[in-house]
């Protein structure tokens, strides 16, 4: 794919606290310096999954941006729920094809996030299970569409069915590097990432952006102050070396 150029310019990585379950977890976010809040609504095979009331509380309240994460919804139905919630971004995090971009592009004026999934596993197996070629047309059918962000998230086929995000597995970080290296769009990078990872996973894949849930949990669904407090120190450190 000729026409992918490179987004590696030096900048401040982004922080994306994701699974937001409360004002106060938004709020703990905030405080700890996060640039964006994560939620998911009504996506059945998340234990943080919340109601679009609830969203709609949490996203009117919150001090920094909010990113609606929806799974295989219908286009009007992602337009209602963008409609309702009034998020930042809508992060599509299913099977959305490009068409379905381009058709949303059309509709909502929030931004359009897309995930796209490399397999999680035994590092050794990592590069025979990605097909790169087909990746790199992904992500280029998704600028082309419209999309604002694409972000990159580890898909645990281990499990039946499987699970795509949320797993807390790391996919390979060279391929992913080499991917964002190439990409026509901004990529945050998620997968396992922890606050005693998260400097090398900055400057061994130089995304725009990480994200993360359950990395800065106390337990599942709620954020812990100092695990947050922990990952922003070494994300600082990471840009300031």
């Amino acid at each position: 794919m000729n026409s992918l150029k490179s987004n590696s310019s030096k900048q401040s990585c982004k922080v994306k606290i994701c699974g937001t379950t409360s004002i106060h977890d938004a709020c703990l976010a905030a405080d700890a310096g996060a640039d964006y809040s994560g939620i998911l609504v009504d996506v059945a095979a998340s234990e943080r999954s919340l109601s679009t009331s609830q969203a709609v509380e949490i996203a009117s309240t919150s001090p920094i941006p909010t990113v609606l994460l929806l799974y295989n919804r219908t286009t009007s139905d992602i337009h209602e729920a963008v409609s309702e919630i009034r998020p930042f971004a809508v992060q599509l995090l299913g099977t959305e094809t490009p068409q379905q971009v381009e058709e949303l592009r059309h509709l909502v004026t929030c931004q359009l996030w897309k995930s796209v999934y490399l397999p999680a596993g035994n590092p050794a197996n990592f590069k025979k299970g990605v097909d790169i070629p087909a990746v790199r047309e992904q992500i280029q059918a998704y600028c082309d569409a419209g999309a604002d962000f694409l972000l990159f998230d580890s898909a645990d086929i281990s499990v039946d069915p499987p699970r795509y995000g949320g797993t807390g597995k790391t996919c390979d970080w060279n391929v992913a590097a080499e991917l964002i290296a190439e990409s026509p769009l901004p990529v945050f990078f998620a997968g396992g990432i922890r606050p005693d990872n998260v400097k090398s996973v900055i400057e061994t894949i130089a995304p725009y952006g990480i994200d993360l849930c359950s990395g800065v949990e106390a337990s599942k669904g709620v954020k812990d102050k100092q695990k947050l407090a922990h990952l922003m120190e070494q994300v600082e450190k990471s840009q300031n070396p």
